[in-house]
């Protein structure tokens, strides 16, 4: 953490990556990455994790309609989430992935916590459960899940449980002795009603999916998803380590409403039973609606942002985002109110008043900025309007008012405009009391320019940075602190920058119709995760090691697509043992760092299993599972042949201090 500076730490959902970023999505991340930038100019020490949880039974399904394994699938969704970010000028601090070693560490380390601390125990579950919401819920065999009302699905396994009925009272105090934890009002409301009703044990483990992280000497249990996700907010920032960075606890968790209950009620509790801190603040968003109707693949409504990019650009699209919707209350997407927006707020609002500023002062004084002269009360009265914009403005921001906010600077933009027009300089003569006037009015006018740039930055980066330019500015407007922004800053003499085209107006009709055909191709496309070539086919070796493996012809070449489709990872033996009635075979269970793998090795007759436990070896962990004498294998230890007997020799790491789970190339 940066020295003499208050810290503040917020993040996104950790967003489940069984399917692309829609506009909803791109809310919440506009929204974070907007109070990350105001922050950080109010002079905070600002760190933002966003990123993407990527285990559980819906990736599972999703990996194998894509036709090709799970790890393949996340690492390709999760590189098209960091790409639209990118796109989008988000600025994340860390991107974390639940697959990330670091956050497998960290879940163990909270599980075991809560564990010690007398917090979990054995047990079994036979009921419904909601593959959507990733949810137990509370209804009968055959009846929609009652939060989505799609579909369940019975679910009878061994779990472990998490003893969130210890927890009604101290959490009850907690949200007394807090009553800023949860925001807006109504999910507060609504988190109270939940918890005043009765908490029930909660399933923390699952023994019927396989895709997730192990929970330590307890195989097949994987941790349930979202004792799972939500543990990213915390490894993002240190995990076990979180008091070195001085991160934790999170200042804002931001999130839609229909996961409140997972981070207000789960995750305290989570943490109080580990004895950790606890989050200052959830803070949940309402939704963005079409057709009057929640944005969902399934109802096929999605808009996705990158057409309204394409057309519109980055900064029009996070403006309409944060200036149409109250923050907290559900909004409506229409692709006529985001034209219209953009035409009038942005084309005929920011855009006009820095172009016409930076003509008239080019044309006048030379392209430098003017020095004001004698003063009238209508220029006091405009310095006074944009000086209480300020504090209006920033009031609004700290409580994420951006609508509000963003409502009273386009206010400045208008007054201002109101200002040029009766004060016409662009009509004034040339004496010199006329010129005196007309560099009075556009020093004013330019001021305010300068400010509505400064406060509008956190929401238009592109935009703002361009104006800076066209000011001829030094620095960053991004660096420009927000306590000490005042009337009158501006100096004079300085040089303009060379102009820009910021929004030029467009026609509304073509806009909608070149926005709506690029999201009816993007939802035709084939899916950027699919299998570009064919599966590979399930190993045949008896042995189970890759010197079993059937090799191709010595002159048989591969392209280096085929050889990174092979996903290899350091690994440790945790345990060998023998295979009754099977000479050969060793069953193994192999730490690959995000889980503890199964595996049998045709390595007996070379081996001795208690000589093995501890070695480091090469794992293919990509392999389809398959049975051998009756035990499941997952997965594959490589091994070269030697000698015409082909006896395998492990391939290991002796010498070399390598991290359990690295991947090797």
């Amino acid at each position: 953490m940066a020295s003499g500076k208050p810290k503040y730490y917020l993040t996104t959902p950790i967003y489940y990556t069984n399917g692309l970023p829609h506009i909803g999505h791109t809310y919440s991340t506009i929204v974070c990455d907007t109070i990350r930038r105001y922050k950080r100019m109010r002079g905070f020490d600002v760190v933002m994790t966003t990123g993407t949880d990527e285990h559980g039974v819906n990736v599972e399904r999703s990996a194998k309609a894509a036709g090709i394994p799970e790890s393949e699938f996340v690492a390709k969704m999760a590189a098209q989430w960091k790409a639209l970010w990118d796109e989008l000028g988000v600025q994340g601090d860390e991107f974390i992935r639940t697959t990330d070693l670091k956050h497998a560490h960290t879940v163990q380390w909270l599980f075991k916590l809560c564990r010690e601390n007398g917090y979990v125990y054995p047990g079994h579950y036979t009921g419904q459960y909601c593959i959507y919401d990733n949810a137990y819920v509370d209804v009968k065999p055959g009846e929609n899940c009652p939060d989505c009302g799609r579909p369940t699905e019975t679910v009878t396994e061994e779990n472990f449980y998490f003893k969130l009925s210890a927890f009604q009272k101290p959490l009850l105090d907690f949200y007394a002795k807090h009553p800023e934890f949860i925001q807006p009002q109504a999910r507060r409301n609504e988190v109270l009603s939940f918890v005043e009703g009765g908490l029930r044990d909660l399933s923390i483990t699952r023994t019927s999916i396989r895709w997730g992280i192990p929970v330590p000497g307890e195989e097949p249990h994987v941790f349930y998803v979202w004792f799972d996700a939500l543990t990213a907010y915390l490894s993002a920032v240190g995990g076990p380590q979180y008091e070195k960075s001085g991160y934790w606890p999170a200042d804002l968790h931001l999130v839609g409403k229909e996961i409140i209950r997972f981070h207000a009620v789960y995750w305290p509790a989570f943490l109080m039973a580990a004895g950790l801190p606890v989050p200052k603040q959830i803070w949940a968003h309402g939704w963005l609606l079409m057709d009057s109707a929640k944005m969902s693949k399934s109802l096929g409504n999605v808009v996705r942002p990158r057409p309204i990019v394409n057309v519109l650009g980055m900064d029009a699209l996070r403006y309409y985002l944060l200036r149409e919707t109250v923050f907290g209350q559900d909004g409506n997407f229409s692709y006529d109110a985001l034209v219209t927006r953009y035409n009038s707020d942005l084309a005929n609002g920011i855009g006009n008043l820095a172009s016409r500023t930076a003509a008239m002062i080019e044309k006048n004084c030379g392209g430098k900025i003017p020095k004001a002269a004698a003063r009238l009360p209508q220029d006091d009265e405009l310095a006074k309007i944009a000086q209480a914009t300020i504090g209006d403005v920033l009031e609004e921001y700290e409580k994420l008012g951006f609508s509000r906010g963003l409502e009273a600077i386009w206010a400045l933009i208008a007054a201002t405009d109101r200002y040029l027009t009766s004060e016409h300089p662009w009509s004034l003569g040339e004496t010199e009391s006329d010129q005196q006037r007309r560099t009075t009015i556009l020093w004013t006018t330019a001021e305010v320019l300068r400010i509505v740039t400064v406060l509008t930055h956190p929401v238009l980066p592109d935009c703002t940075a361009k104006v800076w330019a066209l000011l001829g500015l030094a620095g960053q407007v991004g660096g420009v602190d927000l306590d000490g922004l005042r009337w009158g800053q501006l100096a004079a003499g300085g040089q303009l920058g060379k102009s820009q085209a910021l929004f030029p107006r467009i026609e509304k009709a073509e806009a909608i119709e070149r926005m709506e055909a690029m999201e009816k191709e993007a939802q035709n496309a084939p899916s950027p995760v699919a299998a570009t070539t064919p599966a590979a086919a399930p190993a045949t070796a008896g042995a189970g090691t890759a010197a079993a493996a059937a090799a191709p012809a010595a002159d048989t070449k591969i392209g280096i697509e085929d050889f990174a489709r092979v996903e290899m990872r350091v690994g440790q033996i945790k345990t060998a043992e023998r295979i009754v009635g099977a000479d050969k075979l060793l069953k193994l269970t192999v730490d690959i760092g995000t889980e503890i793998r199964q595996i049998c090795a045709g390595i007996a007759q070379f081996y001795e299993p208690e000589k093995l436990i501890g070695r480091k070896v090469a794992v293919v962990v990509n392999l389809a599972p398959r049975k051998l004498r009756g035990v499941e294998s997952n997965g594959m230890i490589v091994a070269a042949s030697v000698g015409p007997e082909g006896r395998p020799v492990l391939a290991g790491f002796p010498d070399e201090d390598v991290e359990i789970g690295a991947r090797l190339k």
